[in-house]
């Protein structure tokens, strides 16, 4: 009986104890709660104010990174210049409207470390695109190698040339390519073309840098200008032309614009194993005062591309007409390879001392030449070949 009654008072007690417990909130999990609750808040706080942040960065988004167009797929060229900075690229980009603000897209770059990453090149964007998927673009490059080469042909004129290299999008304009070659005034500190600009030659001339461009296989930047590749042509005349050269000019009565004339002729009438006899034509044909009569300095005046020039042609009035005007042209008429100006410095001796004084071509296709020594052997050979050139012109249309 004892017993079971102090189990009671123990049950009482702690039901006591439970009354107290639920009088002053001390239950056995308020300590989890109390630990739980002011994570509890921070998370709620931490939801809302991402929640806050997102829809913050979503509104910006689309007030200054989202696509100018979503809808628009037409494609918009741009190219970064090298040395352009990142707050002209954004600006341009702006202009171009390609993006929505050029100072969030500057501070964008900056933030994100890719300011200094973008590199120069030509690009495509639409206006579909994001700040940020230009931006990426813009870093990655435009997939074109650094440097490329180019192989200016013997033969050429500054106009082959400038088209060429607009061909190979390594200008942007040819006309502004060939303003420089017109003028020359940009390269005096070349002695040939000080002397040239200055000289009594200088008149009339069409391109001012025609024959200067020296012929060969140049590696160039891809984002390199107008003027870098002139000088780089230009340097490569200066080294090419030794002092022999002009030591064995002088020697003849020439100048190196003579020379380099002489030698632009050379190249356009005749193919390499022939130069040097057709130099010995014109040196002959300059010894005797004789009107030099080639075709190739009145093609350059008319542009013309015939074989076969009639009188009507032959009678255009111009500076380069060596048909009717005695001595060479007013300047070179194509940019000729270092092998023709050797054959203009070193004719064949031996067409030389036979004065020979005429040529004409025998067959368009080959470029095989008949040289004579008299007029009336070069008019029979003339009339024989006649029909040829007339129907090489024939069959491209030019007759």
């Amino acid at each position: 009986m004892a017993k079971g009654k102090k189990g009671k008072r123990r049950a009482a007690l702690t039901e006591s104890e439970l009354h107290e417990q639920r009088r002053y909130g001390f239950f056995w999990y308020d300590w989890i709660w109390r630990v739980l609750r002011p994570l509890l808040v921070l998370a709620t706080s931490f939801v809302i104010v991402c929640g806050l942040v997102y829809s913050g960065y979503r509104a910006l988004e689309g007030m200054f990174l989202a696509p100018v167009d979503a809808q628009s797929a037409e494609t918009v060229d741009f190219q970064v210049k090298s040395g352009t900075s990142l707050s002209t690229v954004a600006r341009e980009l702006e202009e171009a409207d390609l993006i929505r603000n050029h100072s969030v897209f500057k501070y964008m770059a900056d933030f994100m470390g890719m300011g200094q990453r973008i590199q120069s090149g030509r690009y495509r964007f639409t206006r579909a695109m994001s700040s940020m998927d230009i931006l990426r673009e813009l870093v990655a490059g435009d997939g074109r190698p650094l440097t490329v080469n180019i192989t200016i042909i013997p033969g050429w004129t500054v106009e082959d040339v400038a088209a060429y290299l607009k061909e190979n999008e390594l200008i942007e304009s040819e006309e502004a390519f060939l303003s420089l070659c017109r003028t020359g005034e940009e390269y005096k500190g070349y002695y040939f073309i000080g002397e040239e600009l200055s000289g009594e030659r200088a008149g009339g001339r069409k391109y001012a840098l025609e024959g200067y461009l020296s012929p060969n296989t140049y590696e160039v930047y891809t984002e390199t200008t107008p003027d870098a590749i002139l000088r780089r042509l230009l340097s490569q005349t200066e080294a090419a032309y030794l002092s022999s050269y002009d030591e064995r000019a002088k020697e003849l009565g020439m100048t190196m614009d003579e020379v380099f004339t002489l030698a632009s002729m050379i190249e356009r009438e005749a193919k390499r194993a022939d130069f040097a006899k057709v130099s010995a034509v014109f040196h002959n044909r300059l010894d005797k005062d004789m009107t030099l009569d080639s075709d190739v300095t009145v093609k350059y005046a008319t542009g013309s591309e015939k074989m076969y020039l009639n009188d009507e042609d032959l009678s255009v009035d111009s500076p380069y007409n060596t048909y009717r005007r005695k001595g060479l042209p007013a300047g070179p008429v194509c940019n000729p390879s270092m092998d023709a100006v050797i054959a203009a410095l070193y004719p064949d001796e031996q067409f030389v001392a036979q004065q020979y004084l005429y040529f004409c071509s025998t067959d368009p296709n080959s470029g095989e030449l008949h040289f004579s020594r008299t007029l009336e052997e070069h008019t029979a050979a003339a009339a024989m070949y006649r029909p040829l050139w007339e129907e090489y012109d024939r069959s491209r249309g030019l007759l």
